[in-house]
C-alpha cells in the first residue's frame, strides 16, 4: 500500500519508541474564538461580487433573427431563483432586441403564473405538444406582455408526462423535437427546469444548448452543485456532445453578511470564470413582480434588480460571440 505524505498517520515512526501522547486539547477562549471570527471577517472583509466587476459589452443591433440558442435554467434546489431569472433574462434579452421563448417546464406552472397566466384555465400546455403528435408548439405559444418574448406555458398536466414518456422511444428527445420547429424564429429559448434531476430535466439538458445554474449564495446550496455537475456530465457522453455549463448565477446575495461573501467567494474558488460577473442581490421588488404578472425590468425599470438582470443578459449575450 503506498503511503500519502501529506496524511501525518500514514508515515512510519523512525524507531519502535512510543509517540509522545499529544496534549490535551483545550476549549477556546471566547476571546480567542472572538478573534477567529474577525480573521475571517478581514479575510473577506471586502464585496468579493464587486472586486470582480469588469466592463461587459454592449449588445450589438441584430437585423436578423434565430436560430435559437438554447440555455436550460436548472438547479434541483428549490426556491433558488430558477423561475425569477428565467422571467427576467428573457425580458432584458427582448430588452436588447433579442427574440425570447420562455418555456414552463415545471408542472407547478410558476412561470405561467410570474407572467400573468392562469395554469388551471389553459386548453393547451407543454404537456399537449409532448404528448399528442397533433399538438404543435405552434399551437401552444402565448404572446406575453413584453415585446419580443413569447412562452410555452405549463401546469400540473404535465406531471403526468415523466410517467408517460418512460414507454416512449427516444423518451429524452421529446423536447427537442417540440422546440426543433421554432429555433429558427427566436435568438434565445430559456427553460425553467422543476427542481428535480429526472426525465423533465434531462429532456431540458437534451434540448439545450447551454446551462445556467442559478446558486443561492447559502452553504447547503453548494452540496447539490456536485450532483448536478455530475448529471450534466452524463447527459454530454450520453444525450448530447453540445452541452455545456454555461454560467454559475450568484442569487439572493446580501453582501451585508460575512456567510453571503464567504459562500460567493467560495463559489468563484470553486468555478472561476464559469460564475457570471452579474450577482442577483435580495430584494423585495422580486415577489412584487410575481404579484404584479410581469418582469422586474417592467415593473421597476430603475432598480438594482432590473439592471443586475440587464448585466446577466450582457453577459450571457458576449458569451455566446
Amino acid at each position: 500500500m503506498s503511503r500519502d505524505a501529506a496524511d501525518p498517520d500514514a508515515l512510519p515512526f523512525e524507531d519502535e519508541t512510543e509517540p509522545a501522547a499529544a496534549p490535551p486539547r483545550r476549549r477556546r477562549s471566547r476571546k480567542a474564538a472572538a478573534a477567529s471570527g474577525e480573521s475571517r471577517a478581514r479575510a473577506v472583509s471586502v464585496d468579493p461580487a464587486k472586486e470582480r466587476l469588469r466592463p461587459i459589452p454592449e449588445p450589438v443591433t441584430l437585423h436578423s433573427h434565430g436560430p435559437a440558442r438554447v440555455l436550460a435554467l436548472c438547479n434541483q434546489k428549490g426556491g433558488v431563483g430558477k423561475t425569477t431569472s428565467t422571467i427576467n433574462l428573457g425580458a432584458a434579452l427582448a430588452e436588447f432586441g433579442r427574440r425570447v421563448l420562455l418555456v414552463d417546464f415545471d408542472p407547478q406552472g410558476a412561470l405561467s403564473v410570474g407572467l400573468g397566466v392562469y395554469p388551471h384555465q389553459l386548453d393547451l400546455t407543454v404537456y399537449n405538444a409532448l404528448m399528442e403528435r397533433r399538438t404543435a408548439g405552434e399551437d401552444v405559444l402565448l404572446k406575453t406582455g413584453v415585446s419580443g418574448m413569447d412562452l410555452l406555458p405549463s401546469n400540473i398536466d404535465l406531471s403526468a408526462a415523466e410517467v408517460q414518456l418512460v414507454g416512449e422511444v427516444a423518451r429524452e428527445q421529446a423536447l427537442a423535437r417540440v422546440l426543433g420547429p421554432l429555433l429558427p424564429r427566436y435568438d434565445y429559448v430559456l427553460i425553467d427546469c422543476q427542481p428535480s434531476l429526472g426525465l423533465l430535466t434531462i429532456n431540458a439538458l437534451t434540448a439545450a444548448h447551454g446551462v445556467i445554474v442559478p446558486l443561492e449564495c447559502e452553504f447547503f446550496s453548494l452540496r447539490g452543485v456536485a450532483l448536478l455537475l455530475d448529471t450534466i456530465e452524463k447527459v454530454q457522453e450520453r444525450l448530447n456532445p453540445e452541452l455545456r455549463v454555461e454560467g454559475i448565477l450568484a442569487t439572493m446575495y446580501d453582501a451585508r453578511t460575512l456567510h453571503a461573501r464567504e459562500v460567493f467567494s467560495r463559489v468563484v474558488d470553486a468555478f472561476g470564470d464559469k460564475v457570471f460577473q452579474s450577482v442577483i442581490a435580495r430584494t423585495v421588488r422580486f415577489p412584487e413582480t410575481t404579484v404584479a404578472g410581469e418582469p422586474i425590468t417592467t415593473w421597476a425599470p430603475q432598480s438594482p434588480g432590473a439592471n443586475a438582470y440587464r448585466d446577466l443578459a450582457r453577459e450571457v449575450i458576449a458569451r455566446a460571440v
